[in-house]
C-alpha cells in the first residue's frame, strides 16, 4: 500500500470547497471522474458509515474516522460492494483495509483561497487509475467552487 497525495487551489473560502465536496448533487459532479453516476449513501458526521456506490451496485463501504468542518476530513474505506453484497472479511479486502483518504483544506488569506490536499493510501494495481482520476477530479471540483454550479 501506498499514499499518494494531490493538491488544488481554489479561489474561494473553506466553507464553499467543504460544501461543495460534500453536497449530494456536487459529489456527483466531480466523483464522476472515479465512476460515472456514483454516489454515497450515509452520513459525513464523524463515527457514521458511508457507502460510495454505483448504479449497478458496487462500491466502497467507509466510515467518517475524522471531521473538523472547513479543515480536515478522514474517511476510513473498511471494504467492498460488488453486486450489492457488501465484504469486509475477504483476502481481497483484509489485504488492504483500512485504508484512508483524507482531505485537508487550508485556507490562505493572502491568495484569496483554499489549498486543497488529498492523501489517499492505494493498494497496488490502482495507482495508475488514481494518478489519472483525482487531477480530473480536482478540476471539477475547483469549477464547481468557483463557478457556483
Amino acid at each position: 500500500m501506498i499514499t499518494l497525495h494531490f493538491s488544488t487551489h481554489i479561489n474561494v473560502p473553506p466553507k464553499v470547497v467543504w460544501e461543495t465536496l460534500m453536497a449530494p448533487q456536487t459529489f456527483r459532479i466531480w466523483a464522476s471522474e472515479f465512476a460515472p453516476d456514483s454516489y454515497f449513501e450515509g452520513s459525513w458526521e464523524e463515527g457514521e458509515p458511508i457507502r460510495f456506490v454505483t448504479p449497478d451496485g458496487s462500491g466502497m463501504i467507509s466510515r467518517i474516522a475524522e471531521n473538523r468542518p472547513y479543515e480536515f476530513l478522514s474517511i476510513m474505506h473498511r471494504g467492498i460492494i460488488h453486486e450489492g453484497k457488501e465484504d469486509t472479511d475477504s483476502s481481497e479486502v483484509k489485504a488492504w483495509a483500512p485504508a484512508f483518504e483524507n482531505y485537508q483544506l487550508v485556507f490562505h488569506p493572502d491568495r484569496e483561497g483554499t489549498e486543497l490536499k488529498i492523501a489517499m493510501d492505494v493498494s497496488e494495481g490502482y495507482e495508475d487509475c488514481m494518478k489519472d482520476a483525482w487531477p480530473r477530479a480536482l478540476q471539477r471540483l475547483k469549477t464547481l467552487c468557483e463557478e457556483g454550479e
